[in-house]
């Protein structure tokens, strides 16, 4: 075989598990083939969390994608926050005073209210601000809505950039959001709407919405989020559990891969410390592409490049930008742009 016709059946295969992976030919230009570098809302160790300023920093820094959450206010607007509702640690009233948890969830809130506290520094006190000491603090900073986040992009004019949206519901809280089929009804036809569906990939812990997902959406990539130790753990390999839709890995041979390649899926995006060159090996056998969460340091960046993962989500995208390019991986190219 000439080295041309090798070139060529490498690039037809390349294709083909691309299609098989369900992605559509907008999402293909890269990335089926690319390491996917995406910033954990936003970057939140840099600036306040899940909003403008912190993802206005990521695309002026460059990103592959910008990881968010979404929630639906009471009247139906889609909002950007990792909380159901509001967090006790980051939402100020007009007063300046943390308010007092729990947090309303957004569902009982209309937007205005929403759009009224000031979530641009974290409670000083808190485990949080401990955990995130390097933040840049923005007083004044609102919760941001999906809308003004793609506008913002399109600000940018990065048309490359992409929207790694996790669906804040929980199983075990049915009455903090709308049920799974309005919440992705809602989702899916504001993404539409903004002609930005060729660019998104939906992810949740709770895999009844990516079902719904892949019903209403089928060429868009739907990431199965999963963790497997501590008191949040939402999987197990001998049952199914309430976040698992029904499918249980016991009826897949005990295998986390094989049971999301069962349900649908196109990416596996386990907590990294669940990781092993194992697995990564089995899911990569089965078609899945798999991005890890949340990899903050840089001798776990370099094991999770070096065990093959196809992605990172990283609270500090400065970060994992320096160690990928140090694995010679392309980095994406910054667009900047301010809120």
């Amino acid at each position: 075989m000439t080295s041309r016709a090798a070139t060529i059946l490498t690039v037809l295969s390349l294709l083909i598990t691309g299609e098989a992976m369900g992605f559509n030919s907008g999402f293909n230009s890269g990335f089926a083939l690319a390491f996917d570098l995406e910033a954990h809302r936003g970057g939140r160790a840099l600036l306040p969390e899940n909003t403008l300023p912190a993802f206005a920093n990521a695309l002026s820094m460059g990103v592959d994608t910008l990881e968010l959450d979404v929630g639906i206010t009471a009247d139906g607007e889609v909002v950007v926050s990792h909380e159901r509702g509001l967090n006790p640690d980051l939402a100020r009233d007009a007063n300046g005073a943390y308010i007092a948890p729990p947090g309303t969830p957004f569902a009982r809130l209309p937007l205005a209210e929403v759009k009224s506290y000031d979530v641009g520094q974290i409670r000083p006190d808190s485990p949080y601000a401990k955990q995130f000491p390097d933040q840049r603090a923005l007083p004044g900073t609102r919760i941001p809505t999906l809308t003004e986040l793609f506008a913002l992009v399109r600000k940018s004019g990065n048309t490359r950039v992409r929207f790694n949206i996790e669906t804040k519901i929980d199983p075990n809280h049915p009455d903090e959001t709308l049920d799974p089929q309005s919440f992705v009804t809602r989702l899916l036809g504001l993404i539409e709407a903004e002609k930005f569906s060729d660019r998104v990939m939906i992810q949740s812990f709770d895999w009844r919405t990516l079902l719904l997902v892949q019903q209403r959406s089928p060429t868009m990539p739907t990431v199965y989020l999963t963790l497997q130790r501590g008191s949040g753990q939402t999987v197990a390999l001998d049952k199914a559990t309430n976040w698992t839709a029904g499918f249980s890995p016991a009826d897949h041979g005990g295998s986390l891969p094989r049971t999301i390649k069962a349900a649908g899926g196109a990416i596996w995006s386990p907590y990294f410390g669940d990781v092993t060159a194992a697995l990564v090996s089995e899911a990569h056998a089965l078609g899945l592409r798999i991005v890890v969460w949340t990899v903050n340091k840089p001798e776990d960046m370099a094991r999770m490049i070096e065990i093959g993962v196809d992605g990172i989500i990283s609270d500090r995208p400065d970060l994992l930008r320096q160690i990928a390019g140090e694995k010679g991986i392309a980095l994406p190219a910054g667009t900047p742009v301010e809120p």
